[in-house]
């Protein structure tokens, strides 16, 4: 079993090691992992088996974690590949993302002002989850083509988006809040 404690996120799961993920697959195979490793399983059995079984159990579920969120899934690969991800890194050298960046900090400011706040958020969170869409779909080329310094810069870019979305996605439930 030690073994398998060391195998990759993608061997665990038995999936290809790629950018593009089987989710179907992924969640099928996550739930005959855990059938297979739940603790429960090995409660009667001897220290040792159930320490291993919490191990892996815990494995499955970070891999899973990993796997099933596209950015770690990126931050995964690219740490796979020799290629590690500085969080202090921006993308202030592509000067049209940065404007891009300021603009949509500015549009959320605006929102609780807007005629319709949620409408407007509303629009808003639509514009950015096409963006990380978009960045996705790059991120999948670069990432299929070994094109790594594309991939990290995608990296960075798709977590300025998530970091906004989670932002507005906090905003919203304010927003709703003060409604209801």
């Amino acid at each position: 079993m030690s073994s398998e404690l060391t195998q990759s996120h993608f061997e665990l799961f038995a999936l290809p090691e790629r950018y593009a993920v089987d989710r179907e697959a992924l969640d099928t195979r996550y739930r005959e992992l855990q059938r297979e490793v739940h603790p429960d399983r090995f409660a009667s059995a001897g220290d040792q088996a159930r320490r291993i079984s919490m191990q892996r159990a815990a494995q499955v579920n970070e891999a899973y974690q990993t796997l099933r969120d596209p950015l770690r899934r990126a931050r995964y690969l690219l740490e796979r590949r020799g290629h590690t991800i500085d969080d202090q890194q921006t993308s202030a050298g592509d000067p049209v993302f940065l404007m891009q960046q300021m603009e949509l900090r500015e549009e959320m400011g605006e929102v609780r002002g807007a005629a319709d706040p949620l409408a407007a958020l509303d629009a808003l969170l639509t514009r950015v989850r096409g963006s990380i869409g978009e960045l996705e779909a790059g991120l999948e080329a670069a990432l299929d083509g070994d094109d790594y310094e594309n991939a990290l810069e995608l990296v960075t870019k798709m977590q300025f988006h998530a970091r906004l979305e989670s932002e507005l996605r906090e905003l919203e439930a304010e927003l709703e809040d003060a409604l209801y």
